[in-house]
């Protein structure tokens, strides 16, 4: 039973694995997804081979001509990447628990913030048990230090007496990889796909939280509520509509 349960496993192991290598070798290289499909044979810039994740063929503006250049708006779009993802979770997370019964002080995430500046401050979760901040200045002056310094740290290659060095500046590994995910290459490379696409779709979503924040007043949990309690009364189009001369 032991030998049948160590082989049944070994094969789902190796299966797993080729699963993963034919992933990861889909989203790179001259075969990999383009930007028009099958119908984009011909406008793929040739500087564009497909060596980094989510290339799919698009540059008209030809902002990755210049290998430089190309290299710093790669590693901003991750950094910004990321960001959304994080943001993107902040904003409807605490709006979610609130409409689900969890008590928050103000659980819309641009009204957020302003609770720092009441009596008592502000209280993470609305637990200050948690996080407890009640001075701007002084949750200013740690979010500077300590995000300065991490950044610093990254964009020079590592931090005083060497640690951090000779890794990747977007995919570090060691010490910063405590789940182990880039031990295997072929894995590591469709994570990386994976994360710059989510990460894309992040980043509009922010800038859809943006606009609807600007627009309706209201956090996207709300909004999307107002939409699906009545579609045709509640849409970009309606709100694009008062804005028009004459309304």
């Amino acid at each position: 039973m032991a030998l049948m349960l160590k082989s049944a496993t070994a094969k789902a192991a190796v299966r797993g694995s080729r699963q993963v290598t034919r992933a990861a070798i889909e989203w790179y290289g001259p075969d990999r997804p383009k930007f028009l499909g099958p119908f984009s044979e011909g406008d793929t810039p040739a500087y564009l081979t497909g060596e980094f994740p989510g290339d799919y063929g698009w540059d008209t503006a030809g902002l990755s001509a210049d290998p430089q250049t190309f290299s710093r708006y790669r590693e901003i779009e991750v950094i910004h990447a990321r960001w959304a993802m994080l943001g993107a979770l902040g904003c409807v997370t605490p709006e979610l628990l609130a409409k689900n019964g969890i008590p928050f002080g103000e659980a819309v995430w641009f009204k957020a913030g302003a609770q720092i500046f009441q009596d008592g401050g502000l209280n993470y979760l609305g637990n200050e048990n948690l996080v407890h901040a009640q001075s701007i200045l002084a949750t200013l002056a740690v979010q500077v230090l300590l995000m300065g310094a991490a950044e610093s740290y990254r964009a020079n290659g590592g931090a005083p007496g060497g640690f951090g060095e000779d890794l990747d500046s977007l995919y570090p590994g060691g010490a910063f990889d405590p789940l182990g995910l880039a031990d295997d290459p072929d894995t590591l490379a469709e994570l990386k796909v994976k994360e710059i696409k989510n990460g894309r779709l992040a980043m509009f979503s922010m800038f859809g939280f943006f606009v609807q924040a600007i627009v309706t007043g209201q956090g996207p949990i709300a909004n999307l509520d107002a939409h699906l309690a009545d579609p045709s009364g509640n849409n970009a189009w309606n709100y694009a509509t008062k804005f028009v001369p004459g309304n």
